[in-house]
């Protein structure tokens, strides 16, 4: 990218934490700053297909200004008051188009997508919405007719997709965060390609109402920000339970940390399709984990692949279909040559077709379920190789279908994921790898992912140093906090019990000198008892 951008990148806030410091200073403060923010941001800019102008950016102020009125504690009430966002041109936004990258179907949403509703709820400012591979189909970032979004590192590599707009603004730190989706790996690869994270959440955690499917039983709305710590608190603020959703499901969670030592499944041979530089980098990112405490084990992948096949070769392409279907009859040119020779191959699958590879995928995701059971996470590389623009627009199937790899089996077997960056790649290129695990054990993830970007100490995007201060990961009604003493203390007999419950050490305290720790005689097993 350019000279200018970068500089932008640098001079400007960058983090939710920095944001909310602007905030602070008033509402002139942050007028003048998202002022400067748009200046720097121009129309030949291919990550994005509509930005903030004038207007819009006065009238969100104003509403901004009337939260702020009515709010007793704007901390809590408006966690993320002046902080802005982009939005993927696939999810509404009122008084934006939404496009989904094709003129021919745009539309003017008269409300916001749910998600988008709880975002400016909570004080967030939109300020553009951001290019895709057309209708979400697509790893690459090149189908579209805004043309297509490079990565951020080298202009002749492509930058993924389908939420490429999304993870380049990020990267650049011109937004902290940007919503996306994530049906075949479009929230990861893009995070993967630009040094970023990228949250895929459990499937009905983040409402889809307002977002135009790419398969709508498996869609997924996702977070690109620079931390894991921000990706997790935006993508609390966004979540939760939507009841006109048909597609949401009660929040739970069923593990919100990981132990000092977690243990990862790896697949027990991992194709990176010559790429020499991915492969290094990978090997470069286990050795890293394992210096941490984590316990790599080998696991056979062959349930993964033969399900994420599934999903452009089964009849899941029919759910596309049903998508773009009026346009493809009334309009077939107006669609992309790639996607509408991938949508019209819905035609060719019949009911007996959709029942039968549903009652496989089932069969597999069982077995994934059982696979995974002994394990913190699985951890595989967010993408296996990373190509050039003329690669992809040599063979833009077969190249997309191999950047899928390791991320289209995801939703199928109803799993939650994070991509974090890993250890540069030895050209110069990121390299991100990618944490998976049951439905619901988000918080794990995001728990583990605050931990290992520490430990990477890396600037994440283009910034050239790591942000300070980012904002603390939000409480959930769903996590108990609890004081321990005696038996259950760290090394003693029944710590076992909350080990076993996952449960994770914050922090260690002394009593008062008040108070006295003493052995109790003949208890089984042996118990200490405090006395006041």
């Amino acid at each position: 990218m350019t000279t200018a951008i970068q500089e932008s990148a640098k001079s400007s806030p960058t983090t939710i934490a920095e944001w909310r410091k602007v905030a602070d200073e008033g509402m002139v403060a942050l007028r003048a700053t998202l002022g400067r923010l748009l200046s720097n941001n121009g129309d030949q800019d291919p990550a994005w297909i509509q930005l903030l102008d004038q207007a819009r950016l006065d009238t969100q102020l104003t509403q901004l200004e009337a939260l702020a009125a009515q709010s007793i504690d704007r901390s809590k009430d408006l966690p993320l008051f002046g902080v802005p966002f982009a939005v993927k041109d696939n999810i509404d936004v009122a008084g934006w188009t939404t496009t989904a990258a094709c003129p021919a179907f745009a539309y003017e949403p008269a409300q916001d997508a749910e998600v988008v509703a709880r975002l400016r709820k909570a004080g967030a400012i939109v300020v553009g919405k951001t290019n895709l591979d057309q209708f979400a189909t697509g790893l690459v970032g090149t189908r579209s007719p805004y043309g297509p979004v490079p990565c951020v590192f080298d202009s002749e590599r492509i930058g993924g997709g389908s939420s490429s707009g999304s993870a380049s603004v990020v990267a650049r730190g011109i937004v902290p965060f940007a919503l996306g989706t994530d049906t075949a790996g479009s929230g990861r690869v893009p995070a993967g390609f630009q040094n970023i994270v990228g949250l895929k959440p459990t499937r009905g955690w983040l409402s889809t109402r307002g977002v135009v499917p790419a398969c709508r039983t498996l869609d997924c709305v996702s977070v690109f920000a620079l931390s894991t710590a921000d990706a997790q608190f935006v993508a609390t603020a966004a979540g939760g339970f939507d009841a006109l959703d048909p597609f949401a499901r009660p929040t739970r969670v069923l593990a919100s940390g990981m132990g000092p030592s977690p243990r990862f499944a790896v697949p027990q041979s991992i194709e990176f399709f010559g790429d020499d530089s991915a492969s290094a980098a990978f090997a470069a990112a286990c050795a890293k984990l394992e210096a941490i405490g984590v316990r790599l084990t080998k696991i056979d992948f062959s349930p993964f692949a033969e399900l994420a096949n599934l999903l452009y070769q089964g009849p899941w392409v029919a759910e596309r279909l049903s998508v773009v279907e009026e346009l493809y009859i009334r309009d077939p040119q107006a669609i992309h040559p790639v996607v509408r020779s991938i949508v019209e191959g819905g035609n060719k699958h019949s009911a007996l077709d959709a029942f039968r590879a549903e009652y496989r995928r089932a069969e597999l995701a069982s077995v994934i379920s059982h696979v995974l059971s002994g394990f913190d996470a699985l951890l595989v590389p967010t993408a296996p190789f990373h190509p050039t623009l003329e690669q992809v627009e040599a063979d833009p199937i077969g190249v997309n279908s191999r950047l899928g790899t390791y991320t289209n089996f995801a939703n199928l077997a109803d799993l939650s994921a994070l991509a974090l960056p890993g250890p540069f790649r030895d050209d110069g290129l990121p390299a991100g790898i990618t944490l998976l695990a049951p439905a619901w054990h988000d918080p794990a993830l995001a728990d583990f992912g605050c931990r290992w970007l520490e430990s990477l100490d890396q600037a994440p995007g283009l910034l050239q140093s790591v942000p300070t201060n980012p904002p603390l990961k939000p409480a959930s009604s769903h996590v108990v906090q609890l004081a321990v003493v005696g038996a259950h203390l760290t090394g003693m007999p029944l710590n076992h019990q909350l080990v076993s419950r996952r449960s994770r050490l914050v922090k260690t305290c002394k009593t008062a000198p008040g108070y006295g720790l003493y052995a109790l005689t003949g208890t089984v097993p042996p118990k200490p008892g405090l006395a006041r």
